[in-house]
C-alpha cells in the first residue's frame, strides 16, 4: 500500500509529497534511498539558495523517474498545462523553430513540486527569461570516452583548461558532472546569440586540444575519438542542457552534480557527492558558485581565437542530429560512411 500523501510548507507555499515512502535508489532502499530523502534533499538546497542561484529564472526541463531510477525515463521539456498558481512557464523556441512553454524555476516551491513529480535532475538552459536568445553562460563539458575516467577529465582541467583560462583572464567555476565527467561554467555577458557562444566554445575546446598532448578531443563522431576526452562543444547549442550544480542523478547511490573550487577539484571523487552528503558540505564551505554572477565575463577574447581558427582554415563542426542543417556546416556524415573522404 503507498504511504500517505502529505503537504510540505516551502517558505510558505504547501507543496504536496505524494508516495513519500516509495523506493527512488534500490541500492539505499529505505535508509536513504526514497522518494523522501530525494524531496528533502531539493528542499534544503533550494531554501539554501544553491540549487535555486543555478536554475533561477532559466527555462528547465525535467528528468523524471517517476517509478525510481530503474523505472522508466521521462524526459520532460514541456511544463504540464495543469499546473499550481506558483509554477510559472517562459516560452523558448527549439532549434525546429517550435515554440514551448518551459518551467520557469521562480522560487524553492517550484523545486520540490518539480521533484514531486519524479524530477531527478534538473536541465536549465543557459539564458534567462525573458531574454532565451542570448546565454549568459558558456558550458565546458568534460566528458570522458571508453578507456578514461574521471581522473582523466580532472587532469585535462587542472594541467590545461585551468592555466588556460587564467592566460586569457577568463573565471572557470568546476563542478563535478554526477557521474564520470566535469563541467566548468563561465558566466558571461548575455550579448551574444547561441551561435556565437557556440563558436567561442568551439575556439576553447580546440585550444585545449591542441595544449592537452592527445588527451582531449573535439571529435564530434565516437569512431575518431579514442582514449581521451570528449569537449562537447555542442553543449553550447540551442535547447542543449547540462544537469545543473546540486541536482541529482540517476545513479545507484544518489550521486549530486557538485560545485568544487579548484583547489578541492585536485582530489575529490565524484561519488563523495551525493543527496546524503552534499546538505552538510554546503553548510560546512557554502557554495563554490555563489560568486559566479559577480562578474559577466566578455567572449572577445574567444571569439578572436575563432577569427584566427577560420584563418587558418578550421571552420564550423557538426551540429547535433536533430537540428536543421546549419550555415557554414560541415557535411553531417560519419567518417566512415563519408564516400568522398575514400
Amino acid at each position: 500500500m503507498a504511504s500517505p500523501a502529505e503537504e510540505l510548507d516551502v517558505d510558505g507555499v504547501a507543496v504536496r509529497l505524494s508516495s513519500p515512502d516509495k523506493i527512488y535508489y534500490p541500492k539505499l532502499g529505505a535508509d536513504g534511498g526514497t522518494k523522501r530523502h530525494l524531496v528533502e534533499y531539493y528542499r534544503t538546497v533550494a531554501r539554501n539558495g544553491a540549487l535555486l542561484g543555478a536554475v533561477f529564472d532559466r527555462p528547465t526541463h525535467l528528468q523524471r523517474f517517476p517509478d525510481g531510477v530503474e523505472g522508466e525515463e521521462i524526459y520532460q521539456k514541456r511544463v504540464p498545462a495543469k499546473r499550481p498558481d506558483h509554477v510559472e512557464s517562459c516560452e523558448v523556441t527549439f532549434p525546429s523553430g517550435r515554440k514551448a512553454d518551459v518551467l520557469r524555476v521562480r522560487s524553492a516551491a517550484n523545486i520540490v513540486w518539480a521533484a514531486n513529480l519524479g524530477n531527478i535532475t534538473f536541465h536549465p538552459w543557459a539564458v534567462r527569461c525573458p531574454d532565451v536568445d542570448h546565454p549568459d553562460e558558456l558550458r565546458i563539458d568534460l566528458d570522458p570516452q571508453p578507456g578514461t575516467g574521471f581522473d582523466d577529465a580532472r587532469a585535462v582541467a587542472l594541467d590545461v583548461l585551468r592555466p588556460l583560462l587564467d592566460e586569457l583572464g577568463l573565471i572557470g567555476y568546476p563542478k563535478t558532472s554526477g557521474g564520470r565527467g566535469l563541467h566548468v561554467y563561465l558566466r558571461i555577458e548575455p550579448r551574444w546569440d547561441f551561435i556565437e557562444v557556440r563558436r567561442a566554445g568551439i575556439a576553447l575546446a580546440r585550444e585545449i586540444e591542441r595544449r592537452s598532448g592527445d588527451r582531449a578531443t573535439t571529435s564530434w563522431w565516437k569512431e575518431e575519438r579514442g582514449e581521451r576526452i570528449f569537449l562537447d562543444f555542442n553543449q553550447n547549442a540551442r535547447d542543449k542542457t547540462i544537469a545543473s550544480a546540486y541536482s541529482a542523478r540517476k545513479t545507484p547511490i544518489a550521486t549530486v552534480s557538485t560545485p568544487v573550487t579548484w583547489e578541492e577539484l585536485v582530489d575529490v571523487h565524484p561519488d563523495d557527492f551525493t543527496i546524503a552528503t552534499v546538505p552538510a558540505l554546503l553548510e560546512k564551505r557554502g557554495d563554490p558558485m555563489a560568486t559566479m554572477g559577480d562578474v559577466a565575463q566578455s567572449l572577445d577574447v574567444l571569439l578572436e581565437m575563432a577569427e584566427r581558427d577560420t584563418a587558418n582554415g578550421l571552420g564550423d563542426l557538426p551540429y547535433p542530429p536533430n537540428y536543421p542543417k546549419m550555415p557554414g556546416e560541415p557535411k553531417r556524415v560519419q567518417p566512415s560512411r563519408d564516400r568522398d573522404r575514400k
